[in-house]
């Protein structure tokens, strides 16, 4: 659906109703960190307990906060995440979005859409070169079809200053592209973090403005040193292993019902130890060569068997990072 307007409106749509994906208000905003906020549609998030700035929350926490979407609170439900591949955290709207991974990017698809070809959803990736390079390539490339807009000091709660280019107007018209972008360029020490936001002109408003939520607590991680296994990325790969192993087990351990865990088990400079307690109440360890992502698994059934055993299930965690 294309809208003729002329670019003062186009301007001020953007920044109101009909504004991109990831517009937000340049008033201040608040992560789901935040103390205190103002239940006015100013793009902040209100939440139901007083935290520090620094949240402190685990990879795979989940909390609910209150948004404001079309002047009215809604509450959503977030999942704290830990990319250390890839590095950043972020907090995701588990609630309205699949997470789809890869060793490149992290994807967070409308749980309406086809997985193999969405409308709607924001992919976060890394790239070596600085922010202001990768900014001014992406730029070249959308201003071919959009007249963009090139935002150089744009603010995110978790991560400070960043890029950010919006392409919403089909380049030398009036018209409202069909599908719409906002890029976010987040430097980095190692380069930068990228978060595309893609939406349907149809939800701009709605699935925009969730996109800006999630980025606007984006911050920014060390990527680990390559060719070396830290231990929040054992744990990461591990709990990626798991889900692929058992299509079932994402389902159960969102639901709830029965105590799941990965941890952190007795690790060395050669070699860390990932436990998994599965729903069955079986305990398996999955042990990591840190340079080499070589895995070997034990099994230990309390009250079935008195010491651990190893199994002959092997494979590399490498193949499972970023997953």
């Amino acid at each position: 659906m294309k809208k003729d307007i002329y670019i003062g409106m186009i301007l001020a749509a953007l920044m109101l109703t009909l504004c991109a994906c990831g517009g937000v208000p340049e008033a201040e905003t608040s992560s789901p960190a935040a103390a205190e906020v103002q239940s006015e549609d100013d793009g902040q998030i209100i939440v139901s307990e007083t935290v520090e700035e620094e949240s402190g929350r685990e990879d795979g926490e989940r909390f609910e906060a209150t948004i404001i979407l079309e002047g009215m609170e809604e509450t959503v439900r977030y999942e704290h995440i830990r990319n250390e591949a890839l590095g950043f955290e972020m907090d995701y709207d588990y609630g309205n979005f699949v997470r789809r991974s890869d060793g490149e990017r992290e994807c967070f698809i409308s749980d309406w859409d086809d997985p193999e070809n969405p409308e709607n959803y924001l992919e976060v990736s890394y790239d070596t070169s600085s922010a202001e390079l990768t900014a001014n390539a992406i730029n070249m490339i959308l201003s071919e079809s959009y007249d963009t807009l090139y935002d150089d000091a744009y603010e995110l709660d978790g991560a400070g200053k960043c890029i950010r280019i919006e392409a919403s107007v089909v380049k030398g018209t009036n018209n409202m592209a069909d599908r719409l972008q906002t890029v976010y360029i987040i430097p980095a020490g190692d380069g930068c973090r990228v978060a595309r936001a893609y939406c349907a002109i149809e939800g701009a408003e709605g699935y925009g403005r969730r996109f800006a939520y999630m980025v606007k607590t984006l911050t920014v991680i060390d990527r680990p040193v390559e060719g070396q296994f830290s231990d929040e990325l054992a744990l990461s790969a591990i709990r990626s292993y798991c889900y692929a192993q058992n299509p079932d087990l994402e389902q159960i351990v969102n639901a709830g019902e029965y105590p799941v865990y990965w941890e952190i088990g007795d690790s060395s400079e050669e070699q860390v130890v990932v436990p998994f307690r599965s729903y069955t109440g079986s305990l398996n360890r999955y042990y990591i060569d840190r340079s080499t992502g070589e895995t070997y698994v034990t099994e230990f059934v309390p009250g079935v068997m008195e010491a651990e055993q190893r199994t002959e299930e092997s494979f590399n965690a490498w193949d499972y990072v970023g997953g």
